[in-house]
């Protein structure tokens, strides 16, 4: 592979320019700031010894250790590593050392959001293990501790994910001013969009413009732009470059969010790792759902009416999932999905788009928008 020399002291003298590596450099980061943390946690933790056959505090770092340990696709530090690219050719290495921080950080900001989302739609497996919450419910039954299991396994699921947001917050607070700026923008947006997602279902949305914004803030910006642009930041970006990064990140934001609601419904769970259908249940103000309101005939719009009602049974779910295949709503969304990823290839026309990066991006694009999990 072709590595980059820089010769800034106190730097690594070999800067990476493909995103497997930049992954790889994000993954040590991850792996020594649990090592770190594991280390304090003792310290911390050392006048309480937890006695055998019982639950102990131990299990928030172990919760979040096993479920950082079950990895990823890592798109947040790719989009961050070819954000970079973008914006240097790879022509100022010594700006590089941000990037596997940022992509560390956010990787860690992705844990937080996943154990609490878990918590949020009563979701029982993630990348084909039990939830935190779950594995926590499962040791308050093993050892018949007192109280709900289930109330103490979302409790215990809340602390882990606390714990990676903070760890996330103490890596990203090393960043220079603008970059953490940047990083309190995706925060807030990522909040902005599950408060949605959860406000959305609560009332009952189900038009198309809700579903797209929600799409957008709570994964398409998260996911893509907000990564695309930290990584553009850190190598000094023109705003052309910037403007051209962010039409091509919303564009394959919403392609992977349209992705996310599709895997959700129709997707294998051996690849997922996730039951399919859990959007249905909870009625979930997403785009096939608006879609199906504008398309279903009478007869399903009753039982689509009942979503997120608590009410649906297994077979009105399987039904469901195979009346957005009669309607055509699934194949309107993968039509949406391949506009978009046409409007953000068209983006990377831009002259601001160093060659060495658009082709790349291209590439990604078109891993995010047709993925299988």
């Amino acid at each position: 592979m072709t590595l980059l020399h820089t010769n800034r002291p106190g730097r690594p003298s070999l800067v990476p320019v493909t995103d497997d590596q930049t992954v790889a450099a994000v993954d040590l980061l991850i792996a020594d700031t649990l090592s770190r943390l594991r280390a304090d946690w003792a310290a911390l933790s050392a006048a309480v010894i937890p006695r055998p056959d019982v639950l102990h505090t131990d299990s928030v770092l172990e919760l979040l250790s096993g479920l950082l340990a079950t990895g990823g696709k890592r798109f947040r530090p790719r989009m961050v590593h070819w954000g970079w690219l973008a914006a240097t050719g790879g022509d100022h290495p010594e700006s590089y050392h941000h990037i596997p921080r940022i992509g560390a950080a956010l990787e860690l900001l992705h844990a937080f959001a996943l154990i609490h989302d878990d918590v949020m739609d009563g979701s029982e497996t993630r990348r084909g293990f039990p939830s935190v919450h779950v594995q926590a419910r499962q040791q308050h039954v093993r050892w018949g501790s007192f109280g709900g299991p289930q109330r103490y396994g979302e409790n215990i699921a809340i602390l882990a994910g606390d714990l990676a947001h903070s760890e996330a917050s103490m890596l990203a607070a090393e960043l220079p001013a603008h970059l953490r700026t940047l990083w309190r923008t995706l925060s807030v947006e990522l909040m902005i969009g599950q408060g949605r997602d959860l406000v959305g279902a609560a009332n009952g949305r189900r038009d198309l413009d809700h579903a797209r914004q929600v799409a957008r803030a709570k994964s398409g910006a998260y996911t893509v732009w907000r990564p695309l642009q930290l990584g553009a930041a850190a190598g000094g970006a023109s705003p052309e470059l910037l403007e051209a990064l962010e039409t091509y990140g919303i564009a394959v934001g919403e392609a992977f969010a349209l992705r996310d609601d599709i895997l959700g419904v129709i997707g294998d769970e051996r690849a997922t790792g996730k039951p399919v259908g859990d959007d249905l249940i909870a009625g979930k103000p997403t785009v096939l759902l608006a879609l199906a309101t504008q398309r279903f005939s009478p007869k399903w719009q009753r039982v689509l009416a009942r979503t997120g009602s608590g009410e649906l049974s297994a077979d009105e779910v399987e039904a469901l999932r195979q009346e957005l295949i009669n309607s055509g709503v699934i194949d309107e969304v993968e039509s949406m999905i391949t506009a978009a990823v046409h409007q953000a290839s068209v983006a990377l026309d831009s002259p601001a788009v160093h060659p060495a990066a658009a082709e790349g991006l291209v590439s990604l694009a078109h891993r995010v928008a047709w993925r299988s999990a």
